[in-house]
């Protein structure tokens, strides 16, 4: 369970760097969103609120984080 909290925030990082490609950061925040557990979901809405990302990804964030809630995990 640590190993999955340790690897949800590195990618937490990695979406949220604006320093990083714009692909990379996608990719980051498809995975967190396979993931699919409250951490996840918390993270996700996280960046879905970050007003430095561009609008795709906190639409994606966003998509994802309703597909955890819709999947009940």
């Amino acid at each position: 369970m640590a190993e999955q909290s340790n690897e949800l925030k590195k990618l937490a990082t990695i979406a949220s760097d604006l320093g990083l490609s714009a692909p990379l950061r996608t990719k980051s925040i498809e995975l967190i969103g396979s993931i699919g557990t409250h951490d996840a979901l918390l993270i996700l809405l996280d960046l879905a609120a970050n007003k430095g990302l561009i609008k795709e990804e906190r639409d994606l964030a966003l998509t994802h984080a309703r597909e955890i809630i819709q999947s009940g995990r």
